[in-house]
């Protein structure tokens, strides 16, 4: 064989691995990425419509087209699937009320109006999150001890604790006390929204909107006098 021949070889060797690594253009990690973004909305859609504990690693994967060896590449366990859909929501929801409040900086009243009606549109505007959030989450923390999502929740008090911070600046109360007060800001609109969902939303969101500005409105006449 020729010196040439042998250069050639290796350089075969190497496509025929890159043709083994790819498929329909994507490598085995972006496959398995697609896989598990599959999951992720599969799950979205089945925890989202029929709560977390109707459904089954089998519903997931039906949903999602792919066989539970899939499901097991990503997750190991249901549970963990719900966590990480949970993550992702609160996320997405933090960012989305953050934002309509920084747009309406610095009017506090205009403030208070844009994040609670951001919060409460992504809610209504896509019921399989309320579920998840603010129905299902809740069950799931309790019975399977899921610490995570405990934690995650306490970054809704951290959330309006700074939105609190930052709507009175010049707030003269203890870093313990403005977290007190955004703890309890926070349970109050967690338990209308809560009503809200398990009602089927027949209340109105400008009525849902309403009643939760009137604690956050009491909260700013009070800390303004």
């Amino acid at each position: 064989m020729s010196q040439s021949e042998y250069a050639q070889e290796p350089q075969a060797d190497t496509a025929a691995s890159s043709r083994e690594r790819q498929f329909k253009g994507l490598s085995l990690s972006e496959r398995k990425l697609a896989r598990r973004t599959k999951l992720i909305e599969a799950g979205i859609e089945a925890y989202g419509t029929q709560g977390f504990f109707s459904v089954t690693v089998k519903d997931i994967c039906r949903e999602a087209g792919l066989t539970e060896r899939y499901f097991y590449e990503s997750f190991k366990k249901s549970e963990q699937l719900f966590q990480t859909i949970f993550l992702q929501l609160i996320e997405e929801l933090q960012q989305r009320v953050m934002q309509a409040i920084m747009q309406a900086s610095p009017n506090p009243d205009k403030m208070i109006e844009a994040g609670l009606r951001a919060l409460l549109n992504m809610l209504k505007d896509d019921p399989r999150v309320a579920r998840i959030i603010y129905v299902d989450a809740m069950l799931v923390q309790e019975l399977h001890n899921q610490a995570t999502i405990q934690e995650t929740m306490l970054r809704f008090d951290r959330m309006i604790q700074a939105f609190v911070m930052l709507m009175m600046p010049h707030l003269s109360r203890s870093q313990h006390e403005v977290s007190l007060i955004a703890t309890g800001l926070n349970g109050y609109v967690t338990q209308l929204a809560i009503r809200w969902v398990m009602g089927g939303f027949k209340q109105s969101l400008e009525d849902i909107l309403a009643a939760a500005q009137v604690v956050f409105m009491a909260l700013l006449e009070k800390f303004e006098k």
